[in-house]
């Protein structure tokens, strides 16, 4: 009889993390990142018809990288999960929170169970509170983990590189113009450190946006929406200049007329 192969549990759970990660790595990365007035996801996508980003429930969002058939699984499992405890208790107790963790707990025991592979997916679960201080980002790897983020985060592809780029120039308080201006520049930086060009047509983009009067605060952008955005941002600072000048002349003018009265 022959002697079973013997593989320790470390280098196991080695082996399966390198897969996940090798497979997540193929796919192209995506970035959450917060605004002003609310969360924004954008990510290169050619698809219309597979999205990356989708809505879980009234304020929540869902982001993922990797192999499409088993995020979807995933997704489907997380809005049937929301609507069955936003029936059976409140609307308000369906929380990114408690989402995570069920997502943590379905990745973890997929990751650890040796009949079958882990997946190869890492998520982004994000919240948009009353206010920036009530926004909530969740990034779950395939390992069931979850780490808390704030202000950016990118999965996916290159993300180490993205997320270096994003902690550098995010800021607190961006404009929605600014923000997918940024989104984008970080998207467009290749791993040798040159730069190309992603037309609207190729970008996902979506929000939540907590300015939205309706209970449910997410939205996709497209088209000549995202068009306006993506150059809204000159406009943004010629208008700001053009401002600042018509002030400038108007405290001048106040001055004189002080001075002559005087």
């Amino acid at each position: 009889m022959s002697t079973p192969f013997y593989v320790s549990p470390q280098q196991a759970m080695a082996d399966r993390a390198e897969y996940a990660r090798k497979g997540i790595a193929r796919g192209r990365s995506l970035v959450v990142l917060q605004y002003a007035d609310g969360i924004v996801f954008v990510g290169e996508n050619p698809s219309r018809a597979l999205h990356k980003f989708s809505e879980i429930y009234d304020r929540i969002g869902f982001a993922a990288a990797g192999k499409y058939n088993e995020y979807e699984n995933l997704r489907i499992g997380g809005v049937r999960y929301a609507d069955l405890r936003g029936y059976t208790y409140d609307r308000d107790d369906v929380t990114a929170r408690g989402l995570a963790n069920v997502y943590a707990q379905t990745l973890g025991t997929i990751f650890s169970s040796a009949g079958e592979k882990p997946y190869e997916v890492e998520l982004v679960v994000a919240e948009v509170g009353e206010s920036a201080d009530g926004d909530q980002i969740y990034r779950l790897p395939h390992d069931g983990s979850i780490v808390d983020e704030h202000g950016s985060v990118a999965v996916g592809g290159n993300a180490e590189q993205i997320s270096t780029f994003l902690d550098q120039r995010h800021q607190d308080g961006m404009s929605l113009p600014e923000a997918l201006k940024l989104a984008v520049q970080a998207l467009s930086r290749d791993t040798n450190g040159s730069e190309r060009e992603i037309p609207a047509e190729r970008l996902e983009v979506a929000v939540l946006d907590r300015t939205r009067p309706q209970q449910r605060k997410f939205k996709r952008i497209a088209g000549r929406q995202l068009e306006r955005l993506l150059t809204a941002e000159g406009a943004a600072e010629v208008s700001k200049a053009a401002s600042e000048a018509v002030s400038d002349d108007t405290s001048s003018d106040d001055g004189a007329d002080g001075e002559s009265e005087a």
